[in-house]
């Protein structure tokens, strides 16, 4: 019996220390949207190009207002970034994403971010004004868009960060924040890929 009281409490435990990893920090003051959200510690899976599977379709409308269909950026390296305006490491790595994403541009690679369980946007709006975002931030306020990836390599964490290859699939995974070496490496890894 002791031992079940045991198992019981150090499974109290693990939950509540579960909860507090949470992405927290709510901007807009939101808890509920924070909900069943992880912050990650920066582990990082490559996929060998035998082994990778195609992202999912990612169909939606940006903060601006326009159509996005991921499909249409087959061809090209895409760097895909689940954040959220109430995330403090989102907050920290959006400026180094910008300048990679401004950067990065001209060899083909093109940024999109996918801003999740942000309400009606706009504290993500604001976010995206006072980063300078140039790249399109898909709107998902209740994190069905991300539900696509649950048979892939699923972004588990606000933030998390996927390459795509040039054929659409999933090439890398960052769960958690990441860094610009980090992140530069990935791209230029899959970028250096035969097309």
């Amino acid at each position: 019996m002791r031992r079940l009281r045991r198992g019981a409490a150090a499974a109290l435990l693990g939950a509540v220390a579960l909860t507090l990893t949470a992405c927290g920090g709510a901007a807009t003051g939101d808890a509920a949207a924070q909900q069943g959200y992880i912050a990650g510690d920066g582990a990082t899976t490559v996929v060998a190009p035998e082994d990778r599977v195609p992202a999912p379709q990612l169909r939606g409308t940006t903060l601006d207002g326009a159509d996005f269909d991921l499909a249409a950026l087959r061809g090209k390296v895409v760097v895909l970034n689940v954040w959220a305006s109430w995330c403090p490491p989102c907050r920290a790595e959006a400026p180094m994403l910008e300048v990679l994403a401004s950067g990065l541009r001209p060899e083909g690679v093109e940024f999109v971010g996918v801003d999740t369980r942000d309400g009606d946007g706009t504290a993500a709006r604001a976010f995206v004004e006072n980063v300078g975002l140039s790249y399109p931030n898909v709107v998902d306020p209740d994190g069905v868009l991300l539900l696509a990836f649950r048979d892939t390599l699923p972004p588990q964490a606000v933030p998390s960060t996927l390459v795509l290859d040039r054929q659409g699939r999933i090439a890398a995974r960052v769960i958690g924040p990441t860094t610009e070496p980090r992140l530069r490496a990935l791209i230029t890894a899959v970028l250096d890929e035969a097309a």
